[in-house]
């Protein structure tokens, strides 16, 4: 019974870290719109600046503290931050019009959803890992994919809200949830992470060798292909289609639902399709995606959607498989791999978050151009993935 609550504790805050995770590029209508924050392309991109970089530190640092603190406390200092992220994004519209103290207020809450994610999510992917050594491959992928529902979930929430003239209803009740969940774990042992990173410490091997640069460099690509999609597809939405902030809400909403969707699919198929078979193929899904969204007419909104569609299917599987491959192989590390993957995931999310306004100001080239484009970052994934996939046999 206490590890079933575990489980069920683990899982639940896969969920709403996802909520709360997609929140504010959920809410990129109203930071753009002239009425609310007014944020430029580049001010917007720059708001996820902090995030990324507060993400990289607490999930690089993580490993180091979880030796002496517990994987549990880690977790809980994580919670704590995506709720003061989410105190801070509901302060923030009360100074709206003040436009440097309401980005400054911004960016501060940015950073610490930046900090709740590198230290939670790491935490959350070991837990899964812990409580089914045997099918490691199939407990990641469903944690990421109820992570993945709540990003699904963010956009379809802001809508609601949006249209009852109240959005900053979805930062309450992410927070209420988070409030909700931080209470309920701390009655829980969550124990066999953090007895992982203690076995760890005391073995010494906490170095990353040079297999782990590989798994990385592909979650760094991943993590602009991602973001390219998960911080953009609304504006892309708005102003490639002139789509409505309902119409733009639904893309993004599609594009998680699938990445989700994906996710459960995959797990469920994994008896019968290899998880190094779908590690190849998805990067090309990716690319495709990257390509169609560039060639849609303006006029077809409805075609734009379904290439975000087909960018989700193409990435839902592929952090959560780096992660399981990364700890089934790095055995002797298997607890830091997941941080150092998140760390460079969320480069690459930085560089996608931040990186596109610059580049369209430097190019004077549109979204359209810049989406691409990046089918070259996705075809440099797949490419990688060969390596990725390759027999292996780590040494320990």
């Amino acid at each position: 019974m206490a590890q079933r609550r575990e489980i069920i504790t683990v899982y639940a805050a896969g969920l709403i870290q996802g909520v709360a995770l997609v929140t504010f590029p959920a809410a990129s209508a109203v930071f753009t719109n002239p009425k609310d924050y007014g944020l430029s392309s580049t001010e917007y991109g720059g708001m996820f600046v902090p995030q990324a970089i507060m993400a990289v530190v607490s999930s690089l640092l993580g490993a180091g503290l979880r030796s002496r603190l517990g994987t549990k406390r880690i977790y809980l200092l994580g919670l704590i931050s995506n709720l003061l992220a989410m105190a801070l994004l509901v302060v923030s519209r009360f100074v709206m019009h003040e436009h440097a103290l309401a980005y400054g207020v911004l960016l501060a809450a940015t950073a610490c959803m930046g900090i709740g994610f590198g230290f939670t999510v790491p935490a959350v992917n070991t837990f899964a890992s812990a409580f089914f050594p045997k099918k490691i491959d199939t407990a990641v992928l469903v944690l990421n994919a109820l992570l993945g529902l709540g990003t699904a979930l963010a956009p379809i929430f802001i809508a609601l809200f949006v249209g009852l003239g109240i959005w900053w209803g979805l930062p309450v009740m992410v927070g209420a949830l988070l409030f909700g969940l931080l209470l309920f774990s701390v009655g829980q042992p969550l124990k066999e992470g953090a007895k992982t990173h203690t076995e760890e410490a005391r073995k010494g091997k906490n170095k990353f060798p040079a297999r782990f640069w590989i798994f990385a460099a592909f979650a760094l690509l991943y993590g602009v292909c991602e973001t390219m999609n998960g911080n953009w597809a609304s504006l892309y939405m708005k102003k490639q289609f002139s789509a409505s902030t309902s119409l733009a809400s639904i893309a993004l909403a599609i594009f998680w639902g699938m990445v989700t969707s994906g996710r459960i699919l995959f797990a469920a198929i994994e008896k019968w399709v290899p998880e190094k078979m779908v590690c190849r193929v998805l990067p090309l899904v990716v690319a495709a995606a990257f390509i169609a969204s560039a060639c849609v007419p303006k006029s077809n909104s409805s075609l734009g959607i379904l290439t975000f569609a087909l960018a989700g299917l193409g990435c839902s599987a592929l952090l959560p498989l780096m992660i399981s491959f990364s700890q089934k192989e790095l055995t002797s590390i298997a607890a830091s791999v997941a941080g150092g993957l998140i760390a460079f995931y969320q480069i690459g999310y930085g560089l996608a978050a931040f990186g596109v306004g610059p580049l369209q100001q430097w190019t004077g080239s549109g979204l359209s151009t810049v989406y691409g484009g990046t089918a070259v970052v996705a075809l440099a994934m797949a490419a990688l993935s060969l390596v990725v996939t390759r027999e292996y046999r780590p040494r320990n």
